[in-house]
This record gives structure tokens, sequence and C-alpha cells, in this order.
């Protein structure tokens, strides 16, 4: 134990090239995947492209502490006073976090066949529940709402706009509310049943909102999706 303390096992360098190759190409597949397939309003593109250096940067933290207690308990300390202040919203965006960071952890500690097969079956999980889901959940359309609004009124658009919202879509899902010189934006997830249910969604919110201004986005057409 005291040899483990203070004299570590070397890296093996050629283990390590072996694990950062297998790690990186294993973390783009999962990036172009969530890129291509993602369901996530944020700039997919964007976010997928970090999740490779994640999994590098994981899998060096581990292979370097994996043979030294002092050193793993020196990053216990370290972490304990880190503090992250960008909250993850969307859980799918949580979901690829977590896998790039296994995938780092995996091959780190060397399991390498357990974390290509491991890996393998979630995506192709993944792939299944896209192919043979029901329709209406796989549907993509998004509605930014603009909304001038004074100090009073706030509360009183809310209200209405989620009104004629749950009237003319099967499920509402807000995903952004802002309030911004006097300006109320919002983003929904909606799952319209059919274009006339749209059509009158719209008429709705032209006659009982007539100061607001709106864009609905079907996210599968968008770019980088």
């Amino acid at each position: 134990m005291g040899d483990l303390l203070i004299n570590p096992e070397p890296l093996s360098t050629g283990a390590l090239m072996l694990n950062l190759l297998l790690a990186f190409v294993l973390s783009v597949v999962v990036a172009v995947y969530y890129a291509r397939f993602g369901e996530a309003l944020s700039n997919r593109v964007k976010f997928a492209r970090l999740l490779p250096f994640l999994t590098l940067v994981t899998l060096l933290v581990i292979s370097v502490v994996k043979a030294s207690l002092a050193l793993s308990l020196g990053l216990v300390g370290a972490l304990s006073i880190v503090r992250f202040r960008t909250a993850i919203k969307d859980p799918e965006e949580l979901l690829y976090l977590f896998l790039a960071i296994a995938i780092g952890l995996g091959m780190g500690a060397d399991q390498r066949i357990a974390t290509l097969v491991a890996v393998g079956f979630i995506l192709l999980l993944l792939i299944a529940s896209r192919l043979f889901a029901p329709r209406l959940q796989r549907r993509n359309l998004y509605l930014n709402l603009r909304v001038p609004e004074g100090e009073e009124k706030t509360s009183a658009t809310f209200e209405v706009v989620n009104e004629i919202l749950s009237q003319h879509a099967d499920s509402v899902d807000m995903r952004r509310l802002d309030r911004h010189n006097q300006t109320l934006q919002m983003t929904y997830f909606l799952d319209c049943r059919d274009q006339q249910m749209l059509a009158q969604l719209m008429d709705d919110l032209r006659h009982k909102v007539p100061e607001c201004t709106f864009s609905f986005v079907d996210q599968n057409n968008m770019p980088g999706s």
C-alpha cells in the first residue's frame, strides 16, 4: 500500500494510445448520431462537437488516477471544490453526456470489449426506439411566440396563450420563457394532430392575442437536424 501511494505504476503508452483511439472513434459515432437524429431544441451540432473531447478528458483522468490511490484521493478533493454553473435543461443532452463519460470511464479502465459491446447495444436501442416509436412521438413541431407586453398584462397573456395551446394541441410542453424589455418570448413543443388543428390554432392566436408574432418550426427539417 505504501509503495502504491508513493510510486504509482507508470502508464503504458501503447495501451493509452489504443484506448484514446477507440474512445475517440466511439464518441465520434455517438456525436454524429446525436447531431443527426437528436431531438433537443438547442444547437445539437455545436453540442455534439464537444462530446469526443469530454470522452478523452474523462479517459485521461481515469488512466492517470487508476494506478495511484494518492492521485485518486487528490482527485476527489479537487472535484469537491469545483462548481459547474451550466444547467442541462434537456434530458436528451444529459443522456449523451453520460454516454460520452461512460465511454471515457470504460476505456480508461481498460475495459475495451465491454465498452464497445455496451455502447453498440445502447446505440442499437436508440435506433430501434426511433424506428419503431409511434409516429406522433417523433414529431418535432416548435412554436416560437413573441408578445409585446406590459408589466400588468404578463400573467394574463401567459394564461391566454396556454389556454389556446391546450385547446388545439394534443400535448404542450413549454421549453423556454423569457421577458425582456417588456416583450414576452415563449417557446413550446407541440403535438398537433393534423393541418386543420394547426390552422385553428393560428386563427385563435391571431384573434385572442392580435399583437403577437409567432412561427412554427419542424425541427426534423432544420439545418443540423
